[in-house]
């Protein structure tokens, strides 16, 4: 071999060394999202194409009705966003991306799904359910192949209040006949998605990867499941979504996309909280910034939803998880801490494809007007625009549990109570709001009561025959307790029966006291009483200032009337009913949906001491 032969070679092999090298570290690792649907109402998908040195790759497909639009690169090379159209006509169907660079060709499968039959009217939750909030890590462990699962640290650990203790999917889907025997109607965990986090992982809001679900809880399929069996008993599921930020942990931690994919360049700045900077007609820009861009803490990095990448991330994983699962509602967490004008289009994307579905918003205040700021059809001072159907009605419940603690005066106690109600004009649909007695952030009910039966009963009276949507948390059925300073894992404690060796078990009875056995049926009896009542679902308000520690109200529609009445007195109250004339008259008798007891309305009801009456009116 001569001479210049070999040169030849040798320099051949050097021009072409770039290119072997690129071959041989190319690769894509995921693409999100794994899949998508045909018939959906928006023709757009972007892709997130993940892998390494990927970024010179020329994406193609060869599929009818479907088309590569665009690609868009970014500062790291391990990433790709492919725009496709998808036409609405297109089949369900199976093909292959084609990533290819000169000589270097990569395929990676793809799948276009068949939506569930009807899937864009389906109803989301209304005025007619009752929510079951719960902490699937703390309900009920069906499956204790997966109370430890490799690669995740976070260890099980039931002797500490914030270590995993090991409930999960398949506990729900035991005890689901449960759930609809109390009366319950839609059903929601907090996030169910993985949390693969040092510590502190199991109440799912630090994501690690939004399109999955814990091992620890199941999975992908696992909950799939139980949704389908939740809707076979009568029961939708809510997902609880969190927009604003994602875990310490997530893997794009490790390989971020680019510079400002999460606020202030991935750097941690605390946010001041300051939720009324964004209408505040005076407020800074720095405190506006510093509220939807601020940190909630080092382990929970903020998104920057400003970025149009991320943005659209975040809406199609929502509508991904709605399709997929076949979702009746979404919760958001911490709703006005993401960026204002990403949230309108959020919410008009997700509304817009399923125009007959809910979404309720989380924004604690206790002021109506931070509140009502966020709902649908609201004129706004500031000309923002929101699409969200529903928000929790954080002032009512402060004022509620509130109210029947304090002492009665000219403007407080049930006062106060009366009063917030009287703040409804705010609200474009305050029937949609979501009224809760409790969730897990906050002191469990009966403590917060101080432990008083009566109160309790009150309590939960008000939220399932108020307007609006009823929710309540898990194991305020059986009047469990905890701190009233906020606790997170004390508030979160484990539901009695959930664990194999349980000495207490709610689910059976067992185990329980004469008073847990009676706040257990009182709220079984109403929940389900409720159920049938449209005059609770839809109808009219009509209530009475409070009269010595006494409060009366009306719901009423053209057939039918519901006369509640609560007393906070430690001895029982006379009232004259001429004063209700507007709602009965002289001849007016009513039935009292808990005991069956007749009353003469024509003159006086008597009310019996620390006690509420919810009365069918005839």
């Amino acid at each position: 071999m001569n001479k210049r032969f070999m040169a030849s070679v040798c320099l051949l092999s050097i021009l072409l060394l770039p290119a072997l090298a690129f071959a041989a570290d190319t690769k894509i690792e995921r693409i999100e999202p794994a899949f998508w649907w045909v018939g959906m109402k928006s023709e757009k998908l972007q892709l997130m194409v993940h892998g390494s040195d990927i970024a010179e790759l020329s994406p193609q497909l060869s599929y009818p009705g479907v088309s590569v639009e665009s690609v868009t690169r970014v500062a790291n090379k391990n990433y790709l966003f492919v725009d496709l159209r998808i036409k609405p006509d297109t089949a369900a169907g199976k093909f292959e991306l084609v990533f290819t660079r000169g000589a270097l060709t990569i395929r990676y499968p793809y799948e276009l799904l068949a939506r569930e039959k009807n899937s864009v009217n389906r109803v989301g939750f209304n005025s007619s359910d009752a929510i079951l909030l719960i902490v699937p890590d703390r309900f009920a462990n069906g499956d204790a192949a997966n109370d430890r699962v490799a690669g995740f640290p976070d260890k099980l650990d039931r002797c500490n209040p914030s270590a995993r203790h090991g409930g999960d999917i398949q506990g729900i889907i035991d005890h689901l006949d449960y759930i609809a025997a109390m009366g319950y109607t839609e059903l929601w965990p907090t996030p169910l998605v993985e949390n693969n986090q040092p510590d502190y992982s199991y109440h799912g809001y630090a994501a690690t990867d939004t399109y999955k679900i814990d091992a620890r809880f199941g999975s992908n399929a696992d909950y799939k499941r139980m949704v389908a069996i939740a809707r076979q008993k009568g029961i939708g599921v809510i997902q609880d979504i969190v927009l604003n930020h994602i875990g310490s942990s997530h893997w794009w931690m490790k390989d971020m996309p680019m510079k400002d994919w999460l606020s202030y360049d991935g750097k941690y700045v605390p946010t001041y909280h300051a939720r009324t900077a964004v209408n505040d007609p005076y407020a800074s820009k720095e405190d506006k910034k510093n509220f939807v861009a601020g940190w909630f803490s080092k382990n929970m990095p903020d998104m920057n939803q400003k970025n149009a990448l991320v943005a659209t991330y975040q809406i199609q994983n929502t509508i991904w998880w709605i399709e997929y699962a076949g979702l009746s509602g979404i919760r958001a967490d911490t709703y006005g801490y993401s960026d204002s004008a990403f949230l309108t289009e959020w919410s008009r994307r997700v509304m817009d494809e399923y125009p007959h579905f809910n979404i309720v918003g989380e924004e604690w205040s206790a002021n109506p007007v931070v509140v009502s700021y966020w709902q649908r059809g609201k004129k706004n001072h500031d000309g923002y625009v929101s699409y969200l159907p529903s928000l929790m009605d954080f002032p009512l419940n402060e004022s509620l549990r509130n109210a029947l603690v304090a002492d009665e005066d000219w403007n407080g106690g049930l006062k106060a109570l009366y009063e917030k109600l009287a703040n409804d004009y705010l609200y474009p649909d305050p029937s949609n709001l979501v009224l809760f007695e409790g969730n897990h952030d906050m002191s469990r009910l009966f403590s917060a009561l101080n432990e008083d039966i009566g109160l309790d009963k009150m309590a939960l009276a008000y939220v399932l025959t108020m307007r609006g949507i009823p929710q309540l948390y898990y194991g305020t059925e059986i009047l469990m307790t905890g701190p009233k300073v906020r606790d997170d894992g004390a508030i979160r404690n484990d539901f009695p029966g959930g664990w194999a060796g349980d000495k207490v078990n709610a689910f059976t009875g067992a185990g329980l006291t004469a008073q847990q056995k009676d706040a257990q049926a009182f709220l079984k009896k109403l929940l389900n009483w409720r159920k049938s009542q449209p005059v609770i679902h839809s109808g009219k308000v009509m209530h009475y200032a409070p009269d010595h520690g006494t409060y009366v109200y009306f719901r009423y529609d053209g057939t039918s009337k519901v006369m509640v009445v609560l007393n906070k007195n430690k001895s029982a109250a006379v009232l004259a009913t001429d004063r209700f004339h507007e709602m009965l008259t002289k001849s007016s008798s009513a039935t009292d949906v808990m005991t069956g007891r007749r009353f003469d309305l024509g003159s006086t009801l008597s009310v019996p001491a620390r006690s509420v009456l919810i009365l069918e009116v005839k």
